[in-house]
Parts: structure tokens; sequence; C-alpha cells
């Protein structure tokens, strides 16, 4: 059996004292591949060396985080675009990007904006992306369909919306990403996962953040990819197997790292 983490950022602090026995974890948990998505500037060269020790298991990702977008964003995506025309390094998808109105509203529109280049970026270099919607679907949603993302693939990170939303999701062809928050007893998740069709989901830790039930405020990692799988073969009432089988494939398929 076999398992991916599709977003992990295993190169923060967070893991500086026992990364190689997180990552040994992992491996004995059957989560074979971590994709790792990139946060600002500042954590590109720690995430690329991480990648380099495991280059079998981890696979990087480029791209500004909303929260990260200031008034220098321009300035940030110019230097994050040089490393995409480098070819000798291969970044396996365009992440994590999108629109975050939780914290702040102040850069706004420079959110929008960083993200419509960076899916241009996408587009360019035929990589997925990774979205980051956080009370920010529907801005999202009109930005995607604003541009012209025909034959632009991706995953909705960390989905925690409605089922029309999904099913939004699902007609533009992007995937749903689920992680701990199935787990947790309120999410409302369980209903929603019980009604979209395996084929349009993948599995998500966020490490360091949201730990699956029974880990729920400690630090996550990318070994609870199991307990992720076990408790959406529980809603679905199919095997561990196939979860595992389908989330991979869909997995490779998005995001197109060897088997």
């Amino acid at each position: 059996m076999i398992l991916v983490d599709t977003h992990a950022h295993l190169y923060l602090e967070e893991f500086a004292d026992d990364i190689k026995k997180v990552i040994h974890s992992a491996w004995n948990n059957h989560v074979k591949y971590m994709l790792l998505p990139n946060i600002d500037l500042s954590s590109v060269e720690p995430m690329l060396q991480l990648c380099n020790q495991y280059p079998e298991s981890l696979y990087p990702m480029i791209g500004l985080h909303p929260t990260s977008v200031d008034a220098d964003f321009r300035g940030n995506l110019e230097k994050m675009y040089g490393y995409l025309q480098n070819r000798p390094i291969h970044f396996f998808g365009v992440g994590e990007i999108g629109i975050d109105f939780y914290w702040d509203k102040t850069f706004a529109k420079e959110q929008e904006t960083a993200l419509r280049i960076q899916l241009q970026w996408a587009k360019e270099f035929a990589l997925p992306v990774v979205l980051h919607t956080r009370n920010s679907f529907r801005e999202t949603m009109n930005v995607l369909k604003s541009e012209n993302i025909q034959g632009l693939q991706g995953v909705f990170h960390c989905f925690g919306g409605t089922h029309a939303e999904a099913e939004e999701i699902i007609e533009l062809g992007f995937k749903i990403g689920i992680g701990g928050v199935c787990t947790f007893k309120n999410s409302g998740l369980a209903e929603l996962i019980r009604l979209i069709d395996l084929k349009n989901i993948i599995l998500e830790t966020d490490s360091p953040y949201l730990s699956p039930v029974p880990y729920r405020g400690m630090r996550n990692e990318s070994a609870n990819i199991l307990l992720i799988a076990q408790k959406v073969a529980e809603i679905q009432q199919i095997s561990l197997s196939e979860v595992a089988e389908t989330t991979t494939r869909n997995a490779l398929d998005l995001f197109g790292f060897s088997n």
C-alpha cells in the first residue's frame, strides 16, 4: 500500500530537530511520497535542500502564499519566477497560492494580482496549482473563471466548503484536498466526503498544522496521512486499500512524479 501526502511544510523549523525521524515515520506508515508547497522567498532554499536529501520521496513546489503577499509582492514574485526558469530545478506545482481573507484584507487587491500572475506561471510551465482559499472561495473561483485556465489542473487545498462548492471545483476539473479536519467531530466534512467520488480527492496533512484526531493540537506530520485515509475509508464504507490506491493515483496524475 502506498499513500501520498500532497501538502506538507516539512522544511519549517518545527521539524528542524527530528526531520529524519519524521520522514522515516512517514515511510513506516505507507506514506512514500510527500509534496512540499512553498510559502515565501525565505522558505525556497530550505525546501530545496530538504528535497535534495530525499529526492525519491520529497517533491518541491514554488509559489507565494497569500498571507505573505505585501507591498513588495512583485519583487518577490520576480525572484520566484527566476527559480522556475532555472531548468536544473524541477518543481512539481505552483503553490501554495491563492487568497486569504481570514487574517487581513490589507493587501486584498495585491493577493488577487499575485494569484493571477502565478496562474500564468502554471500555464507557462504546464504545472498544477495548489490553491489556498481561506474565507475566499468565491473570490478565488471568480479569478479562475476570469482567467483562461483551459487545461490547467490543481487542487483546492484544505477544503472545508459546501457540497455545491465541491461540485463547482469538480466541474472545473480540479481536485479536493482532504486533511486532518475530516476527523474533527463537528467539521461537517464527513457528509461532504460521503457525497464525493473518490476520484476527485487527494490526501494532505498541511504539516505541521491541523493534526487529525487523536493528535489534534499537536504537531502534524506526514505519517498521519494514514489516519486521514482510514477516516475517508470509514466515511465512504470502502477498504483502506481502495482509498490508498485511488488517492495515490490521483496525486500521481495531478503532480506528475514517478511511482
